[in-house]
């Protein structure tokens, strides 16, 4: 949609919708499909002929230090292990491996604060910042192994924090920042974090809460806390304990300039992550590193049909959830793709901010939640009409179910009827997307996320275990790079 585009009476954009939900299938655009990394069905027979070497095809885009010996080690299963063998860090694959490709300027992040600020972080500025971080957590005594409480906002940051942790093998334990400090402190509990990394406060809607203060409140119920560290992000008032506490930019300052990644087996832990609880008590979710690093960085190019040197990706998820642990930070930075991060709501300082960014960072590829969908078209097309979004190529949804509604107005709305849309599956346990439409192969269908990615093997099921054409249970019936290897 081009900007001042007039955007079709509410009746007459009703009818219009109307009209498209009674079409069966959507075909990507020809030209799309043309240029598409992915084009021929052909891959899913190649996959499913041999998962094993499918995804060890893929393992090998990324940087080892050392090969494994073994794709998938299945004698104690189900405790599956993935490159058996190989040694590979995080960091190394998100930061030094494009830095040393001579891609050191292109921009890793367009941040946006609420409040208009804006900073573009090169791949350069996140390695000098992370071995910086990194070697801060070093002195204070953190090791492999040790966890890292993080429970920061959409701050660039929060990316340095994990990447830092990942360099020196000590496991992430992010928190998304909208938690309670009482959530904060189970999780800290449950996983003996050693260090704890946050901000002095964080911003919603143009009030400012108070973080540090209030963890403070709950600091003295966690012995193994040794160090908080504290971005000054607000500016505000901030309790400090001396000894304890540490200012974020005065560690970096004081820290030293080079820190070597790690080289860490396969099975390290890269990180914790709580589900939302939704179904029972959070549990604490543990991925590796080179299993969860080669499925994520696959699905990141496919399922999105990433190109590095031409596309701006937007994830609008938030870090603290595993989409944005793997479509804000990992997936993209593996591949060396340029991506926005806003600090703010959908609907702050105006409800077509969202629309005003992917404009102003020409953003290509746009991947978000059918909730925000729906509030997108309570607040009406009129929003993104003030903007020129003729740059998206790729639309995608996340989260949960979308209603066919809603696909078709993300389609027609901001799409332009000209954008494919991937409507994705998998959660926290599964670490990336499991089933998706590929953007240059399916036709696809509102409301359905159509076939498991290749290399997955999922079907449905009734009770008693036998696939079936109707409702039934969703089972995956294969180990899968990404898949969770324990609760933590």
């Amino acid at each position: 949609m081009d900007a001042g585009t007039a955007p079709p009476a509410p009746e007459g954009l009703e009818r219009e919708i109307a009209e498209l939900l009674e079409r069966e299938r959507f075909d990507p655009p020809a030209e799309f499909a043309e240029r598409a990394l992915l084009s021929d069905p052909k891959v899913f027979q190649e996959a499913a002929a041999d998962p094993e070497a499918w995804w060890e095809r893929h393992a090998g885009d990324l940087h080892w230090f050392e090969r494994w010996h073994t794709v998938l080690d299945e004698s104690e299963a189900p405790f599956y292990r993935w490159f058996d063998g190989g040694t590979l860090n995080a960091s190394y694959n998100c930061l030094d491996r494009h830095v040393e490709a001579g891609d050191g300027d292109r921009v890793a992040f367009h941040w946006r604060g609420e409040e208009g600020e804006e900073r573009d972080l090169t791949y350069a500025d996140l390695h000098r910042d992370v071995q910086r971080l990194a070697n801060a957590l070093k002195d204070r005594g953190v090791g492999r192994g040790d966890v890292v409480g993080i429970y920061l906002p959409m701050i660039p940051e929060v990316v340095v924090a994990m990447l830092a942790c990942a360099r020196i093998g000590a496991p992430h334990n992010v928190v998304f920042g909208g938690f309670s400090p009482d959530s904060v402190k189970e999780r800290m509990r449950f996983s003996e974090a050693k260090v704890l990394i946050t901000a002095d406060g964080a911003r919603r809607k143009g009030k400012v809460a108070p973080v540090k203060a209030a963890v403070e409140e709950i600091l003295a119920e966690l012995p193994s806390i040794e160090t908080v560290v504290v971005v000054k992000n607000t500016g505000g008032e901030t309790p400090m304990t001396e000894g304890r506490d540490v200012w974020f930019h005065e560690a970096l300052e004081a820290a030293g300039a080079e820190c070597p990644a790690e080289r860490l087996d396969a099975e390290h832990p890269l990180y914790v992550l709580y589900t939302s609880g939704s179904t029972a008590k959070p549990k604490g979710i543990l991925h590796t590193t080179g299993g969860y690093l080669t499925g994520v960085a696959a699905t990141t190019k496919y399922v999105f049909d990433l190109r590095p040197e031409e596309d701006v990706f937007w994830c609008s998820a938030d870090v603290g959830w595993v989409t944005g642990h793997s479509y804000i930070v990992y997936g993209p930075l593996m591949n060396g793709v340029t991506s926005v991060m806003y600090e703010g709501a959908p609907d702050y300082p105006g409800k077509d901010i969202w629309w005003e960014l992917c404009a102003r960072y020409g953003v290509t590829v746009f991947y978000t939640a059918p909730t925000a969908i729906r509030s997108c078209m309570k607040w009406g097309a009129a929003h993104p009409a003030k903007h020129d979004l003729s740059k998206l190529r790729l639309l995608g949804s996340v989260g949960e179910p979308i209603n066919p509604k809603a696909w078709v107005w993300y389609h027609k709305v901001i799409g332009g009827e000209g954008c494919p849309i991937v409507d994705t599956w998998w959660q926290t346990e599964t670490g990336h997307i499991m089933i998706t439409p590929l953007p240059g192969i399916a036709a696809t269908k509102p409301g359905s996320a159509m076939s498991p990615f290749p290399g997955i093997d999922a079907a449905v099921v009734d009770e008693q275990g036998n696939e079936t054409e109707g409702q039934g249970l969703l089972v995956l019936r294969r180990p899968w790079p990404g898949m969770l290897r324990t609760l933590y």
